[in-house]
């Protein structure tokens, strides 16, 4: 009675809600499944993408016609005893024949074994994996794997699109030096294969870390040092081409991806360099190679073989102002104080070889215009600054007129809008370059004189340009090294009687600073040297030094020196020239001296 109650409950709970067996159920579920559009072509994709990632196309092929396909697996034919008899046309056929068994695209089958049999190359020297060269054998195994690609590729048979996937897929096993072959031999250009990857951070990560490897290789004393030279040229030229060449010099846009791209390396390997330089290096350190390596690419021979002109101009202009701008965390004090130590012979010769190279680039006077506009425009770096200008005094003749001419015309602007950025850079620059010696720049004395010491000089127009160079002065005091205070207590600039006070005030000024320093206004002596301002010495000391100095340049040139003769012959020489009547004696004493080492009567 209960069952057919039961049973009379079930069948009245309508079709709605009848049970349905397992195959009901799987029929409704396709059906609606195939009333998606395109469900079908989205499932193909999905599937041939699972299998080309799983799929191990070497064991395949074996699997498909058993032993006698082992011919099939292109790193083993790569042995040059394994394959003397097969040639590039049997592999072709023999990988066509397989593509259309296993019904997939021959170019995608070729390109994924390729690509496979160059990760096996890599891979076989057994050597430690910071490396981005090949070795001998292993150079002798690719270069037959690519003449096989080269032959898929004329006769249509290769997809560089599917290679250049299947690359990105194992980068972190190939070796650069691989990479950079399939460039040379016109498999899959550099550009290509960059430009087919759109993760540009990832990619420059992995061109910096394998760059700054192949640096320090090629440093080494290796029989591949050629090999690793033209490989960073021809990497350099690359980044240059496309990450400084205008859209009007080309037949086509670039792709910003890849101008980006290049920018992006060519800066994270210089910045590499200079914060490498801040940390100081060891010759024979591979940081130390590596920078050196890297400066190097900043010569003729890398950048002469461009096509265009104005992008390696565009480059290192940009590479300057990137130098002079790092790291912009010294404030002016601090480079008032410490200039003297960036001069050019204390500078690290790596830095100012990077200068050098930079300026045979530039003309002088574009050199001096761009260091003008970098420092108008940007916070600076003041030690780069600073070398930058002792590097350009040296190497330069025309330097000495350029900085001059530039200096003027700061000064120039300075005391018309009292700018005190120009007034900063103006004394910074002159005292850097007086610095290199009065062989490639007037001292700072005469600089100083001949400024400030005239009616004609550049304060010398009102009551607000005095008070502007006296206050800037004053501002300078508690940094200043003990020799500029001396030049400017000895050689004052000229000042109307009516404004005496206020230099009055200064010297006043500067003579406490130096009693605080323990050092004597008049210890200066004939031959001033700001670059030697943190070791003053004595007056006795002092005077013995001027002698040996005069005797030196006596015996190099046959003269007194100029300096010495102004001591003698002056009106005032018994006062001596400057408020010290030590100097009328050194003058004596050296031309006495000197006079009794060569016993000839001295030229007057």
């Amino acid at each position: 009675m209960s069952d057919s109650r039961a049973r009379n409950a079930a069948s009245g709970l309508g079709s709605g809600s009848r049970k349905r067996t397992w195959t009901e159920l799987l029929a409704g579920r396709v059906k609606r499944q195939l009333h998606g559009p395109g469900r079908e072509y989205k499932l193909q994709e999905s599937a041939v993408r699972l299998l080309r990632r799983h799929l191990n196309l070497n064991d395949l092929l074996l699997e498909v016609e058993g032993p006698a396909c082992k011919t099939l697996c292109l790193h083993q034919l790569m042995d040059p005893e394994a394959s003397a008899d097969l040639s590039s046309s049997l592999i072709g056929s023999a990988l066509r024949d397989q593509a259309s068994r296993l019904g997939v695209p021959v170019a995608v089958l070729s390109s994924r074994t390729v690509a496979s049999s160059i990760v096996q190359i890599c891979a076989s020297s057994g050597e430690p994996s910071h490396r981005v060269l090949l070795n001998a054998e292993q150079r002798k195994k690719l270069s037959s794997l690519l003449e096989v690609a080269q032959y898929l590729l004329a006769h249509s048979m290769f997809s560089r699109v599917s290679f250049c996937e299947e690359l990105w897929e194992v980068q972190d096993s190939l070796l650069l030096e691989a990479v950079w072959h399939l460039h040379v031999q016109n498999v899959v250009s550099l550009q290509e294969l960059l430009e087919s990857r759109a993760d540009t951070q990832a990619t420059v990560a992995w061109l910096f870390r394998d760059l700054c490897l192949l640096c320090e290789q090629m440093e080494a004393s290796t029989p591949h040092t050629e090999i690793a030279r033209a490989m960073l040229s021809d990497f350099v030229q690359l980044f240059v081409l496309r990450g400084f060449q205008k859209n009007s010099d080309l037949r086509s846009v670039e792709p910003a991806h890849m101008a980006q791209l290049s920018a992006a390396v060519l800066q994270r390997m210089l910045i590499f360099a200079l914060e490498a330089l801040t940390t100081g290096l060891q010759d024979a350190s591979p940081a130390y190679r590596a920078v050196k390596s890297w400066f190097g690419v900043f010569c003729g021979h890398t950048c002469g073989g461009m096509t265009s002109v104005d992008a390696p101009r565009r480059f290192f202009s940009h590479t300057l102002t990137q130098v002079l701008t790092h790291k912009p965390v010294l404030r002016v004090s601090d480079a008032v104080q410490m200039q003297r130590e960036w001069s050019f012979a204390k500078t690290s010769c790596l830095l100012t070889g990077l200068y050098r190279r930079l300026f045979e680039t530039l003309r002088p006077e574009e050199l001096v215009g761009h260091l003008q506009e970098v420092l108008e425009t940007h916070e600076v770096n003041w030690r780069h600054v600073l070398s930058c200008v002792s590097t350009l005094v040296i190497c330069l003749p025309e330097a000495q007129r350029l900085v001059n001419d530039w200096v003027a015309r700061l000064l120039v602007r300075a005391f018309e809008s009292c700018d005190l950025d120009s007034m900063v850079t103006a004394f910074l620059v002159v005292r850097q370059a007086a610095l290199e010696g009065p062989s490639v720049f007037p001292s700072y004395s005469d600089w100083f004189q001949a400024s400030f010491g005239s009616t004609r000089g550049f304060h010398s127009g009102s009551k607000k340009t005095l008070v502007f160079l006296f206050k800037f002065l004053s501002d300078l005091v508690p940094f200043e090294a003990p020799r500029y205070l001396q030049v400017h207590i000895l050689h004052p600039p000229l000042v109307p009687s009516k404004y005496r006070s206020l230099l009055a005030d200064y010297v006043a000024l500067a003579r406490t600073r130096l009693a605080e320093l323990q050092v004597s206004v008049e210890n200066m002596g004939l031959y001033e040297d700001p670059s030697s301002a943190g070791d003053i010495a004595e007056p006795h000391s002092q005077a013995h030094q001027d002698v040996e100095k005069a005797i030196t340049v006596f015996e190099h040139t046959g003269k007194i020196p100029v300096a010495v003769m102004e001591a003698r012959c002056s009106p005032r020489s018994e006062g001596g020239c400057r408020p010290c009547r030590r100097t009328a004696g050194t003058a004596r004493s050296c031309a006495q001296r000197a006079q009794s080492r060569h016993d000839r009567p001295l030229p007057v």
